[in-house]
């Protein structure tokens, strides 16, 4: 009888704990989970938490529920989350494509966004609390121009005992090491935590092969350049983030960070034109360097949240200054000469461009009544660019060309967003007015100075119906906007043989808008994520490429109309006990027209991302993983992309006391000495191929070291909401 008692009080525990937290109502159905044991005399009861988990704008991965957290970074943890892929060289991908943003705990962390790879293989899981892909921002963001956001939770525990932190460090056989680590700790009621991180760029890690064939139409001549370049360098990152609770309703939080980097490229070139009949019209070699690179983005933000005493109820005052400078010279020289058209030995080309931005932004929630709430805001950005460039050539005069053009941006924006949800039903709309103010002047008074002005209206809209506890189905429609950066906008030009380029400064704002019906199921074994969805855009920002004779020209102009049809699919399939199978596959179909060139780019191709991770005796865990494209894709009007094939392999075990110790030994394309992406020309003024081939950092292996100290239980609070920026495109503060 006792042991019946004992028995059904466990099991009520078990039952209410889980109940207790909203994303644990259907624990026992879910994929991959973490257990609690609890032992009565001989029996066992087993709690479940939900591991993926779908809302009205955002799909969340509980990272603390995955056993791996203990001894995994968060870069493994990504390659979990669904419509997140990481590939061999760790870039990563958000529904397909590079157009995402990065919030740390609910707000945009600009270092981390240019410097992500680096900085989420130094951070351990045991440190996150949830990854969320924000699919489909609200009003409050949604003009910013993004696909979807990253948001990185950190644990929220109160508390912290001593100083908490990991170290990483790790070497490859291409002489690449990394080394970083992370720090937290409290002092009364302010929380601290600092990171810094290193990697050094070899040679031997940076060096490209690549081989064109092309020929020019208007003359029938057609040209082969055939080079090799490296560029060695290394890069440097640090960030400070801090929070004070002033008491129970009102918090400060503030946070810095820097992001720097200095590479030398180098490399050369030997360029050939042939006539329609084969006859060597000239031919040269071109050696490149750049004595003097560098790039340095800062950041620094503010914020004030007061906590009414309405339930659910706050301010949010923030505050963001954001810092790019970027200098550049890169030097040419020319040998070999024979019969080449143009007139000098060599050029040098300095560039320097500076951006700066200051953002103020309020944001105010409230509950009407139950199962209603209201969010509205303002938000002001002061946005400056300036670009200074000049080329000497080395000719008998030694001319020079100098082209200065500043460029500012003021925009003011107002937005409302409402939330409903009622049992099975919830709901989410907004709208955004956006007035946008650009000049553009130019110091050395070569152009006229031109100003524009800009109105908005951004509206968005979602509706999900919650089939039942395992099955959600959501009905989504977003409207977003990009807008040109400096580098699309300065018109300053850069001659070289054979080619032309430069920007153009009267571009305007593109208008994205999609619809989509994501549905999903979560079962004890099997979670599926299906996400079918329609694009498009009548005015995007696109490249335009045209010949005069046997010179390309290059600029940029609002000419592109863009259709896509895709079908986004997540799968994480628990095979057996210590077998994971996770896949993210986007299955589309792109449509390019340019009306202006009389041109149209149809292409259908899937991309896919295959992982399979397998515990072994005796901790080891053993992963591998598969990414790259099946059928021709497009990036523009012009070319389409051969399919292409990476891979990787790892095993990995932790030791000492709560796994504190990890080393992972891992090797990509082992039995691959160089892989091939091939880029096809197929109309416009110039048609030939592109063959970029990984001459020497393909193959390798890497063995990497995690120690962990401490007990990390707290993370630097942070405010609900803050300022986001990611509208531009094409800008020297954009991520290369």
């Amino acid at each position: 009888m006792k042991k019946s008692i004992a028995v059904a009080i466990a099991t009520l525990f078990a039952l209410v704990g889980s109940a207790q937290t909203p994303s644990d109502t259907t624990s026992v159905e879910q994929s991959d989970t973490t257990l609690w044991n609890l032992k009565l005399d001989g029996v066992e009861v087993k709690a479940q938490r939900q591991l993926i988990k779908q809302e009205i704008d955002r799909t969340t991965y509980d990272v603390q529920a995955d056993n791996d957290s203990k001894t995994q970074t968060v870069m493994d943890m990504l390659r979990k989350v669904p419509m997140v892929t990481v590939d061999a060289e760790e870039n990563i991908l958000v529904k397909g494509n590079k157009n995402y943003k990065i919030y740390k705990n609910g707000h945009l962390d600009p270092s981390l966004t240019k410097n992500a790879k680096d900085m989420f293989k130094a951070m351990p899981a045991s440190a996150i609390k949830r990854i969320e892909v924000i699919t489909d921002p609200g009003a409050r963001e949604d003009a910013e121009g993004v696909d979807a956001i990253l948001n990185i939770v950190m644990m929220d525990t109160k508390r912290m005992e001593g100083i908490t932190g990991s170290v990483n460090a790790s070497y490859s056989t291409l002489k690449f090491p990394s080394l970083s680590t992370y720090l937290a700790s409290q002092f009364g009621k302010a929380i601290v935590s600092v990171d810094y991180g290193f990697n050094y760029m070899s040679k031997e890690a940076t060096t490209t092969h690549s081989y064109r064939e092309c020929t020019y139409m208007t003359t029938g001549d057609s040209q082969v350049v055939d080079g090799q370049s490296s560029n060695p360098g290394h890069v440097h990152y640090a960030n400070i983030n801090a929070s004070y609770d002033i008491d129970t309703l009102n918090l400060l939080s503030t946070s810095f960070g820097g992001y720097f980097y200095n590479i030398n490229v180098q490399g050369g070139t030997p360029v050939s034109m042939f006539d329609p009949a084969g006859n060597l019209l000239y031919h040269y070699n071109e050696h490149y360097w750049m004595p003097s690179y560098s790039h340095h983005s800062w950041n620094g933000r503010f914020d004030y949240e007061h906590k009414t005493r309405r339930h659910g109820e706050k301010f949010t005052f923030s505050y963001m200054l954001a810092l790019t400078r970027q200098n550049t010279e890169q030097e040419s020289t020319y040998d070999d000469l024979q019969e080449v058209p143009f007139d000098y030995n060599g050029f040098l080309l300095s560039s320097r461009e500076r951006f700066t931005e200051h953002t103020f932004q309020f944001d105010y929630v409230r509950p009407l009544w139950e199962e209603h709430k209201l969010e509205v805001g303002a938000k002001y950005i002061d946005r400056h660019n300036s670009s200074d460039n000049s080329q000497q050539f080395y000719d008998d005069a030694l001319t020079t060309s100098k082209e200065d053009f500043n460029h500012t941006m003021r925009i003011a924006a107002l937005y409302a967003d409402y939330m409903w949800k009622h049992n099975s039903w919830s709901a989410r709309a907004g709208l955004r007015y956006e007035y946008s103010y650009m000049l553009g002047h130019y110091p050395d008074g070569k152009s006229a100075d031109f100003n524009k002005h800009l109105s908005d209206w951004v509206p968005q809209a979602s509706i999900k119906y919650q089939i039942n506890d395992r099955q959600s189905l959501k009905l989504v429609y977003t409207t977003s906007i990009n807008r040109p950066g400096i580098s699309y906008l300065n018109p300053a030009v850069h001659s070289f043989p054979g080619s032309v380029q430069f920007g153009n400064a009267h571009l305007g704002s593109v208008r994205n808008q999609s619809i989509g019906l994501p549905y999903m199921y979560t079962g004890k074994h099997l979670t599926v994520q299906i996400w079918p969805q329609y694009r498009f855009v009548n005015n995007a920002l696109g490249k335009v490429v045209y010949a005069e004779g046997d010179t390309r020209y290059r600029t940029f102009d609002n000419v592109l109309r863009q259709r896509r049809w895709q079908v986004e699919c997540y799968i994480q399939w628990k095979l057996f006990d210590k077998t994971t199978f996770v896949a993210n596959l986007n299955l589309s179909h792109n449509r390019y027209q340019n009306p202006e060139q009389g041109l149209e780019q149809n292409q259908t191709s899937m991309y896919y991302y295959l992982y399979v991770a397998q515990k072994l005796p005796w901790k080891l865990q053993a992963t591998a993983y598969t990414y790259g494209e099946i059928g021709r894709s497009c990036d523009d009007i012009y070319s389409i992309v051969e399919p292409w094939n990476r891979y990787s392999f790892s095993l990995q075990r932790s030791f000492l006391s709560d796994d504190r110790l990890t080393v992972r030994l891992s090797a990509t394309a082992p039995f691959h000495k160089n892989m091939h992406y091939k880029v096809r020309t197929t109309q416009g003024d110039i048609l030939g191929c592109d063959d970029f081939i990984n001459a020497q950092n393909n193959r390798s292996f890497r063995i990497s070291v995690s120690f962990r100290f401490g007990k990390l239980k707290t993370k630097v609070k942070t405010t609900g909401t803050t300022i986001l920026n990611d509208d531009l495109e094409g800008g020297i503060t954009r991520s290369k």
